[in-house]
C-alpha cells in the first residue's frame, strides 16, 4: 500500500468521533507507519474538527432543536453540562483544566469531539476552549503512543523506529 494512503487512512480515522487518535495511532503503526508519522497524522486529523465544533455546533443544535425529540436530547445534555459549572464559581475557574483533563484521558468518549461539545455547551469562546482541548489531544496521543509502543515490543521501539 502506498505510504500516502497510509497517511490518509490514519488521518481519516483520527477525525472519526469516539475513535479519534486513540484508534488512529495503533492503526497507523499497524500499517507500517513509524510511531512519529502515526502520531503526527493522528494529531493533526484529530485537532482539525475542534474549531468547527466549538464555533459552529450551536446553529446545528438550534436547527435540530425545532423537532421535539432532538430538542429534549439537546436540552438535557446542555442542562447537564452547564448546571454544576454555572452554580459553582470555583468550577468556572477550573473549566480549562477540567477540559484538558477530560480530553487527555484516552478512553472512549473523552476525546476532542466530546470535549468540544462540552465547551460549546458551556458557551466557552474558541480562544478559551481550543488550547486546553488541543493540549489534551496531544497528551492523550503521547499516552496512546506509549501504550502502543509497549504493546509492540517496548518503549525503546519509539526511539529506534522514529522515521
Amino acid at each position: 500500500m502506498p505510504v500516502i494512503l497510509k497517511y490518509l487512512i490514519t488521518f481519516g480515522i483520527s477525525m472519526v468521533p469516539i475513535i479519534e487518535l486513540r484508534g488512529a495511532i495503533p492503526v497507523g503503526v499497524g500499517m507500517g507507519l513509524s510511531y512519529f508519522e502515526s502520531f503526527i497524522c493522528s494529531f493533526i486529523g484529530n485537532i482539525i474538527p475542534i474549531y468547527f465544533i466549538v464555533k459552529f455546533i450551536r446553529p446545528l443544535f438550534d436547527f435540530f432543536g425545532r423537532w421535539k425529540i432532538f430538542k429534549k436530547i439537546i436540552d438535557f445534555a446542555t442542562e447537564k453540562a452547564t448546571r454544576n459549572i454555572e452554580n459553582n464559581p470555583r468550577l468556572q475557574n477550573f473549566t480549562a483544566l477540567g477540559l484538558f483533563l477530560f480530553v487527555a484521558i484516552p478512553l472512549p468518549g473523552t476525546g476532542a469531539w466530546v470535549g468540544s461539545l462540552i465547551a460549546n455547551f458551556l458557551n466557552l469562546p474558541p480562544k478559551k476552549a481550543i488550547p486546553p482541548i488541543v493540549a489534551g489531544v496531544f497528551t492523550a496521543g503521547v499516552i496512546v503512543l506509549s501504550i502502543t509502543a509497549v504493546a509492540a515490543g517496548g518503549i525503546q521501539a519509539i526511539f529506534t523506529h522514529t522515521m
